[in-house]
């Protein structure tokens, strides 16, 4: 593993252990050049996926962009940074068992809609209303009322 701090190739295992939610090792290492201590994750990835999205394009699955999107929605919500990997890690899941090597990006963002209505009221409002392209006040609150309605 290339060191971030002096770029040198080889780094050493220090201490391994699963995280909190069992999706991905934590790793510790040393550099063997500077010294230097870092974290490493290691995630399981069942396959290679695509993203199709507008106009025909298609760009390799990024978890890293589900987890911006997610922490900008949930922004100061007070919401512990377990319960959005878990979130993340459980999307990240649903993409991979789908079977497909191809996932639409309308698809993704309808699983982190539905992740997000789940955990939290506002982060889902907030991330429909850019998902969604809100362009009035009547759209946040049509999205307000299948939060109050269990079959919306």
């Amino acid at each position: 593993m290339r060191c971030p701090f002096c770029a040198h190739d080889d780094s050493q295992v220090k201490d391994s252990r699963p995280t909190e939610d069992n999706t991905a090792i934590r790793r510790r290492r040393q550099c063997e050049s500077c010294g230097a201590r870092f974290t490493t994750f290691e995630r399981v990835q069942l396959r290679e996926i695509t993203v199709m999205k507008s106009a025909d394009r298609r760009e390799p699955f990024d978890r890293a962009k589900i987890e911006q999107s997610v922490a900008l929605a949930c922004r100061k919500r007070g919401i512990a940074q377990e319960r959005l990997d878990q979130l993340v890690s459980g999307i990240q899941r649903q993409i991979e068992t789908l079977g497909e090597s191809e996932v639409p990006a309308k698809a993704i963002g309808e699983m982190v809609m539905d992740g997000l209505r789940q955990l939290d009221s506002v982060a889902y409002i907030r991330f429909a209303s850019v998902y969604r392209d809100f362009g009035e006040a009547r759209d946040f609150a049509e999205i307000a009322s299948t939060m109050r309605d269990p079959q919306g």
